[in-house]
């Protein structure tokens, strides 16, 4: 249930509101928009009154959520989330660029990579430290010494580091990463979620190979019910008969996110293809389509990556593929 207030209610009749509500059993979040103030409701919503409180003088409107997921619901919150990163920011005017190595596999690889990316115009360094990998005699990662030479990297060129997680109990490693990923894998590994929720750091939340942007969303609220607003979304190319690429990139889970949610969404071309010359056109397609931001693997040796070189780009041709971004995102401005 969300309360829409009317414009010019004041802080003071806001907080007398919502301790009532609170006073009811219900969470209260409040979101405060350009026009009007959003007060959303979570819990058994079924003991309010829903004429007394549209019947109240500063109570606009009431509405009732019929989604599932609640606090990811633009209903919500009608203005786009804006994630606070380090020295940037994911959604509302910028446009975010996580760029690195699919796998952080040296000190020399990593710190050549972050360099690069950031000269080209990237905004985040992307590496992996833990690594799930479908067959078990594949290179899971430096794990921890891995996130220290993200970390590193991240001190000489300013970067702020994404990487992901794969266990709760790893929580403790990750104290100093700017952004914690949640995998594919891992989008429906609820413990993990209600864990992350805890902390308040800003989450990369992936779509699973094979799960619908519900599953997606409510995977959010798991997150955000424990208190961690901080959610980026992430479409990844979900599992279909087609073999000639990897996944199949969703673009059209970009608009239909944005009517559903107000948190950021970006993409990753990379492993939605799999394909290194098919990450520029679905980049320049997912700018179009009015993504946040992108994710992009990029490999300073891809013949001899431990881990996803066929889908990573030297940084040679991760810059031409910033040149290109850059000018669809000047014409989508334009538009």
């Amino acid at each position: 249930m969300i309360a829409v207030l009317k414009a010019g209610t004041n802080d003071k009749q806001i907080e007398n509101l919502s301790s009532w509500l609170r006073s009811q059993g219900l969470d209260v979040h409040i979101s405060k928009g350009s026009d009007h103030t959003i007060i959303g409701l979570v819990g058994d919503t079924s003991k309010i009154d829903e004429d007394l409180l549209c019947g109240l003088e500063i109570v606009e409107a009431v509405k009732r959520i019929s989604e599932p997921f609640k606090s990811a619901n633009r209903k919500f919150h009608p203005d786009d989330s804006v994630i606070k990163v380090g020295n940037t920011s994911v959604g509302g005017l910028d446009f975010t660029i996580m760029a690195g190595p699919c796998s952080v596999e040296s000190e020399d690889q990593v710190m050549e990579i972050a360099k690069a990316v950031k000269a080209a115009g990237a905004t985040m360094l992307r590496g992996g430290a833990f690594k799930p990998r479908t067959s078990p005699y594949d290179f899971q990662g430096l794990k921890a010494d891995g996130i220290e030479l993200l970390l590193k990297a991240k001190s000489v060129t300013g970067l702020p580091v994404v990487t992901e997680i794969m266990n709760a109990n790893h929580l403790p490693m990750f104290e100093d990463v700017d952004v914690i990923q949640v995998g594919a894998r891992n989008m429906q590994n609820f413990e993990l979620l209600k864990e992350l929720g805890r902390t308040g750091k800003p989450v990369l939340l992936k779509r699973g190979l094979a799960n619908t942007l519900k599953e997606l969303l409510m995977s959010a609220e798991y997150i955000m019910a424990g208190g961690n607003g901080n959610v980026i979304l992430c479409e990844r190319g979900i599992r279909t008969f087609e073999t000639y690429t990897r996944n199949t990139l969703d673009i059209s889970a970009v608009p239909m996110l944005k009517e559903l949610t107000h948190l950021p969404i970006i993409i990753d071309p990379s492993h939605a293809t799999g394909v290194a010359r098919l990450v520029k056109p679905m980049a320049m397609a997912a700018v179009a389509a009015g993504a946040d931001g992108l994710m992009i693997e990029v490999h300073n040796d891809p013949a001899h990556a431990l881990c996803d070189g066929p889908q990573s780009l030297t940084p040679d041709a991760f810059a031409d593929v910033m040149k290109s971004v850059r000018r669809v995102l000047d014409a989508v401005k334009e538009d």
